[in-house]
């Protein structure tokens, strides 16, 4: 569960998702009337309630996002949204407009934990790849992939600094240690049987960038 939709006005919502982009989440902002259905990988909904037309705006939202394992709702919302708008009791948590983009992170972790036990300090998730940065797992579309530390190690430093373009012996200096003697072919090897393992055709999640190195993509 880290693919959240901020539902709202752009502009108001572009510091929220850049604060919450930078924990590792994936972040995509529509307003909240559009129609559009609630893509099936999303695990939370943040809607700014101000940019709502009406009610049903906000009922065909939280209709989309219903079923067997309903998809908790954060609300963003003014003192008169809380007074005026009877679906605020529907909502699983909200956020005065106003506050700090922290209180929303904040909130947003915290009902993470309270819908699956997991802490999202120490999640990084790129698409469908998830990472476990405590616990040294991770997953691909649900998948358990089972990496040696080195590959690991390679796979964090690049994600941690998606769309970054590293050498390879800035790679080597990084990830194996300014002690390491092997050659730059060591982080080609790598880099191979870690695509190996988490890519397939059609996962792509790092790039060869041409007489320079690699880099890991924001977007698979």
């Amino acid at each position: 569960m880290r693919n959240l939709l901020l539902a709202g006005d752009v502009e108001t919502l572009t510091p929220f998702a850049r604060a919450l982009e930078a924990q590792g989440f994936l972040v995509t902002v529509r307003p909240p009337g559009n129609g559009e259905p609630v893509a099936s990988d999303v695990g939370l909904v943040v809607v700014e309630l101000a940019s709502a037309r009406e009610d049903s705006d906000i009922q065909s939202l939280l209709s989309g996002v219903s079923g067997a394992d309903p998809i908790p709702v954060i609300g963003l919302a003014s003192p008169q949204h809380i007074d005026s708008f009877e679906l605020i009791r529907d909502l699983d948590d909200f956020v005065l407009q106003g506050s700090p983009v922290e209180d929303l992170v904040a909130r947003v972790r915290r009902i993470i934990w309270k819908h699956d036990r997991v802490d999202a300090r120490n999640i990084l998730a790129v698409g469908d790849l998830s990472m476990d940065l405590a616990n040294y797992t991770v997953q691909v579309g649900g998948r358990h992939v089972d990496l040696t530390y080195k590959e690991y190690e390679l796979l964090r430093f690049l994600a941690t600094n998606r769309e970054r373009v590293f050498s390879r012996e800035t790679l080597l200096s990084k990830v194996w240690g300014y002690d390491f003697y092997g050659g730059a072919r060591t982080v080609d090897v790598h880099v191979r049987r870690l695509r190996s393992k988490i890519e397939d055709r059609h996962r792509t999640f790092i790039e060869t960038v041409r007489n320079v190195g690699y880099r890991f993509r924001a977007v698979p």
